[in-house]
């Protein structure tokens, strides 16, 4: 009976939930919290993964939704060992994506290894911007590069970088490529509230 009730719970959980992801996601924060630390905000963080079959799609390389969860994970790991996790939640805040923009270079096949290598670019007065490469062991070639925008809840970044450097450090210059991002998603942003006939609250965008 306990057999048969625990077959039917694991089938459960990966059949309506996605399984696969959730754990991989704690075995990620669980090796990462006995990891050293790397307490360099802006060091790149390489997380290595490899392309199995329930990542692909009609055509046989690596679905475009994966290398979304795929970087999930990495910034799980990088954002625990650089210390920027414990920071968020000493001061009872949270982070969320608030934006993200991906540039597909070259697919990836069934069994490929790959890195993705993130770093901290820079920051403003709400978000964190973070830029993660998915690289090819093999030849050093960049297939995917993604730029997300890290909202954060409850803080600002300026308290969380300020906890956990024990002193307040400005953000390094904005690339251009991250002032042009958020160009257009303020032009976005302002175009959807003028249709909707939301006001000018920054919590809308």
């Amino acid at each position: 009976m306990w057999a048969l009730l625990t077959a039917l719970s694991a089938a459960a959980f990966f059949a309506l939930l996605d399984g696969w992801y959730f754990l991989r996601a704690s075995l990620v924060l669980a090796r990462s919290r006995l990891q050293p630390a790397v307490r360099d905000l802006l060091r790149e963080h390489s997380f290595s993964g490899l392309v199995l079959p329930h990542d692909l799609d009609l055509l046989l390389h690596m679905n475009n939704a994966r290398y979304l969860r795929e970087a999930d994970l990495a910034r799980f790991a990088h954002f625990t060992r650089s210390g920027l996790l414990g920071a968020l939640r000493a001061l009872g805040a949270g982070i969320v994506m608030g934006g993200c923009a991906v540039r597909y270079r070259r697919s990836l096949r069934l069994l490929q290894r790959f890195h993705i290598r993130s770093r901290l670019l820079c920051w403003d007065e709400r978000a964190f911007y973070v830029e993660q490469r998915f690289v090819t062991p093999a030849d050093g070639f960049v297939c995917a590069v993604l730029l997300n925008r890290q909202h954060v809840q409850g803080s600002s970044p300026e308290q969380v970088v300020q906890f956990l450097c024990k002193k307040k450090v400005e953000s390094p210059e904005f690339p251009e490529e991250v002032k042009h991002w958020i160009s257009y998603n303020e032009t976005s942003s302002q175009k959807l509230r003028a249709e909707s006939g939301i006001g000018s609250d920054p919590k809308n965008q």
